[in-house]
This record gives C-alpha cells, sequence and structure tokens, in this order.
C-alpha cells in the first residue's frame, strides 16, 4: 500500500458518503480508494453505526429487559468487531510506514485506526446533530442550539482530520511513530471472563 495515498480527505468523504447512501450498513459500501488499510476503515464505520444505533434502541422508553439485554449482547458484538477493525487498520498502516518510522523518532500515543475511529463516530454525530437542526418540531430555541453544536462539531473534525493527515505524514517522513496496540477484550472471551467460565 501506498502510505500517502491514505488521507484524512478520503476518508471523511468514505463516511460521508457511507451515511449519505441511507442503506448503510447492511448494503454495499460506497466505493473508497484501493489499499490494505480501506477495508478496515468501512469495517470500523459499519460498526460504529451499528453500535450507535444498538444505543438508542437500548434507550427507548418502555424497553423491556429482553430488549436491553438483546442491545446489550449486540452492543458487545459490534464494539469487538469495532476495535478489531482498528487494530486491522493499524497493522495495514503499520505494515506500509514501518521501514519510514525510526525507532527513536517520537511516539504518538494515538494510532492513525483510533483517530479514525474517532472521525467515524463524529460523523454520525455530526449527521444525527444536523437532523436535530432542521427538526422543526422541536421548536426554534432547540434547532439553534443544535446549530451550534453542529458547528462545533464540524470545527472538531477538520481539527482531527488535520491530526491524523499530520500524523501519516510524519511517520512517513520518519519523525514519528506508533504502536499497534492490541486491545484484549477480556469480556467475551470466555477463557478471560469469570461471569462465563465460573458457570
Amino acid at each position: 500500500m501506498n502510505a500517502p495515498s491514505f488521507d484524512a480527505r478520503h476518508v471523511v468523504a468514505f463516511h460521508e458518503a457511507c451515511l449519505d447512501s441511507g442503506k448503510w450498513p447492511g448494503e454495499e459500501a460506497p466505493a473508497h480508494p484501493a489499499g490494505d488499510a480501506w477495508p478496515w476503515v468501512e469495517a470500523n464505520h459499519a460498526c460504529n453505526a451499528r453500535l450507535w444505533n444498538e444505543e438508542d434502541l437500548a434507550r427507548r422508553p418502555g424497553a423491556g429487559d429482553a430488549a436491553i439485554a438483546a442491545c446489550k449482547r449486540a452492543i458487545d458484538r459490534f464494539n469487538q468487531q469495532r476495535n478489531d477493525a482498528i487494530e486491522r487498520l493499524d497493522d495495514a498502516l503499520y505494515t506500509a510506514l514501518a521501514r519510514r518510522m525510526d525507532g527513536r523518532s517520537r511516539l504518538n500515543s494515538e494510532t492513525p485506526g483510533m483517530i479514525v475511529d474517532r472521525l467515524s463516530i463524529l460523523a454520525l454525530r455530526i449527521r444525527a446533530m444536523a437532523a436535530e437542526a432542521r427538526r422543526e418540531a422541536a421548536g426554534a430555541e432547540h434547532m439553534r442550539l443544535c446549530g451550534e453544536r453542529l458547528a462545533r462539531l464540524e470545527e472538531r473534525r477538520v481539527e482531527l482530520a488535520g491530526c491524523l493527515e499530520a500524523l501519516i505524514a510524519e511517520c512517513a517522513a520518519g519523525s514519528a511513530r506508533f504502536t499497534v496496540y492490541r486491545s484484549f477484550k477480556m469480556y467475551n472471551d470466555p477463557a478471560l471472563n469469570p461471569q462465563i467460565y465460573g458457570r
């Protein structure tokens, strides 16, 4: 993979295109640039969209215990898949950049995959806040407040995209590096969760 072809502008555009399709996740995502990292950008974004939906479903007034338990299990499953996708994305980018990264260069605490994950969540939050800013039935004050929040979220996305762009460029130049962090999630593993293996 040619690492410089992986840039924040394309990540943000892909996140938006997925949400614009109106049928995603669940159906085929829009085309994304070529490269080993991109399937994991897509997988991560799909998991975040599914997580967003399950979190909303779990908070429905009057939702019964069985429905909330089903949501919790789905949330655990999607969160595991989300973290797996972040790690696979970092694996792909690390492979592409490893020869350029100097072991003595500055170690960035946040990986590119972690930043892409945050951009994905911001895309979902921006989409939801934009809908609230247009919801006339909620009243003018609600729309005004949501419009202000939307502007701040969009500013944050520009800043965060700049951080991703800078990190990729610095790693390619050898002035920064990152480590692929393994989350070692324990709650879904029957060998590691005492509430599962203890029964």
